[in-house]
């Protein structure tokens, strides 16, 4: 009784945590993850796919989400072996092609085809600011700055549509997280369970972006 009342209050306090008996379609909202490469290689540098190449933001996934928690493995349909030929490129290596299918787009309610067309055109909707791109030196940035940086390369994008992670204790900028509403037409704020996660991680006055090597 007592480790099943411990693992009932971990899955409550996670941020981010998936819930049972999930279908797919039933959400409420997209999340765009945009990774930030050289943090993910600082950690991980034997991923050669990834790490041997000069990539800044990447995408990590589109993740249906509900406003506490996300959907996670919604169906058994596995991915079809096409789908990394026709979106060539999307993810930075290619086991997160099956991974994030399984895990998030079986829940979106859309077929495969359907699914990575609209991770490719949302990630090609965010206009990544010049700074960001490939720097050449490390950027030093506060919450604000950063979320400032996009809003002005992307005027569609209000503030409260973008959340971050950080890495390190809040030192590292590690992943910024856009928000869509369900039909993926439009930005839409994100919950307050993302803000809460967001104060959590990123709790220094400002954050190192890495540069890109």
């Amino acid at each position: 009784m007592r480790a099943l009342l411990l693992a009932a209050m971990l899955a409550a306090a996670s941020p981010l945590a998936a819930q049972a008996g999930d279908v797919p379609g039933r959400f409420d909202f997209y999340v765009l993850a945009l990774s930030w490469s050289p943090d993910y290689c600082a950690a991980r540098p034997q991923d050669a796919e990834q790490c041997g190449r000069p990539y800044g933001f990447v995408l990590h996934g589109l993740w249906p989400q509900y406003q506490r928690g996300y959907p996670a493995n919604c169906s058994a349909e596995p991915l079809q072996p096409q789908i990394e030929r026709q979106f060539a490129g999307l993810y930075p290596s290619r086991k997160l092609y099956r991974h994030e299918w399984d895990k998030h787009g079986s829940c979106s309610g859309l077929s495969q085809p359907q699914f990575h067309q609209l991770a490719a055109s949302l990630k090609a909707k965010v206009r990544i600011p010049a700074a960001y791109q490939a720097p050449a030196q490390p950027l030093r940035r506060s919450l604000p700055q950063l979320k400032a940086d996009l809003v002005a390369a992307n005027p569609w994008l209000p503030a409260s549509a973008i959340s971050v992670a950080c890495s390190g204790a809040g030192r590292f900028l590690q992943e910024v997280r856009v928000c869509f509403d369900k039909q993926g037409s439009g930005a839409s704020a994100c919950s307050e369970q993302m803000q809460r996660a967001e104060a959590r991680s990123c709790r220094q006055p400002d954050l190192l972006v890495r540069n890109v090597r």
